[in-house]
């Protein structure tokens, strides 16, 4: 006969598999399971299964496990994840790329009908088409305003209606319809709401961040802390270029102002004082072109092969 495990004994037991894995994983998913079956974890912890643990529990115990392994190991980084544990939620610890993790448990969805009183998380949408209901089944269709037609001795719906709509619960007209057309219009599975890293805490939309988007927000900031600091005449690394082009530019227009001078400021005036040199330095040195031998009458006659001329033409660009 099998031993009872008391609850102490289970609370126990837990707050040593959670504290081994704080031990162990610095990456961890905080998960929403809202609507999500026991087999269909199942599929999902075999899919994880290599790099990655799921751990669900109550989010008292394991709000109480974390503070424990916090007084233990004098490590308070995992506080963090205290404030992100409300609802129902999981852990998944990780070894593995976070972003390809968190796309792995978005594959295990599963369609769910909408059941009544579930509140709606995206607007259900009825397309138009045959629905292979017989005409008595129209009164449905007449209480939710959805405009149909008799074809074929079945009732086909005319236009695309939208029934409920996200955020709203779903009434039993609703529930009973869609069950009525075969339609699931929900899918439920784990939803990453944290990414827990090293200590730090963050939004699962920063997993979907390219290199590019890093380049761009960070060019923005740049340009941000040179125009601050151009703002407020204070130097940092990125506004030293500018300010130093800007000085320049001041001391320029007052050498070219007034008699005084310095080394880069003379071609300038030279140039100001003769148009003429800054046209000759910029314009392109055109080569002379060898002059044609005259050719005779009969090489006028004469037609070249076209590999010939394939090397003329060559030639002359290289020569």
């Amino acid at each position: 006969m099998a031993v009872k495990v008391t609850k102490a004994e289970k609370k126990v037991n837990y707050d040593k598999k959670l504290c081994k894995l704080l031990d162990t994983y610095q990456q961890i998913l905080i998960v929403g399971a809202d609507n999500v079956g026991s087999n269909q974890l199942q599929m999902i912890r075999k899919g994880l299964r290599g790099d990655s643990i799921v751990l669900m529990g109550k989010n008292t115990m394991m709000k109480r496990s974390i503070r424990i392994h916090a007084e233990k190991t004098g490590n308070n980084a995992f506080l963090a994840l205290i404030p992100c544990l409300v609802g129902n939620v999981g852990l998944i610890f990780t070894r593995g790329n976070l972003k390809e993790v968190s796309d792995e448990v978005s594959k295990y969805k599963v369609g769910a009908p909408a059941r009544v009183g579930l509140v709606a998380p995206i607007d259900v949408v009825v397309p138009p088409g045959n629905t292979g209901l017989d005409p008595s089944q129209t009164s449905f269709f007449q209480v939710l305003n959805i405009p149909t037609k008799i074809n074929k001795g079945t009732v086909e719906i005319t236009i695309p209606v939208e029934i409920i709509k996200k955020g709203e619960k779903v009434g039993s007209s609703e529930s009973a319809l869609l069950s009525k057309l075969g339609i699931k219009p929900f899918s439920y599975g784990l939803i990453v709401q944290f990414v827990y890293d090293s200590g730090s805490v963050f939004s699962p939309e920063v997993l979907d961040l390219t290199e590019d988007d890093l380049i761009a927000k960070f060019a923005a900031g740049l340009s941000n802390v040179v125009g601050l600091s151009m703002l407020l005449s204070y130097p940092t690394l990125a506004a030293i270029p500018h300010m130093f082009i800007n000085g320049y530019k001041n001391v320029l227009s007052f050498a070219i102002a007034t008699e005084y001078s310095f080394p880069q400021a003379e071609k300038v005036k030279e140039y100001l004082k003769d148009p003429s040199k800054f046209a000759a330095a910029t314009a392109a040195p055109v080569a002379a072109k060898p002059a044609a031998k005259p050719a005779t009458a009969k090489e006028e006659k004469k037609e070249e092969p076209a590999e010939e001329d394939d090397d003329d033409f060559v030639g002359g660009l290289f020569d």
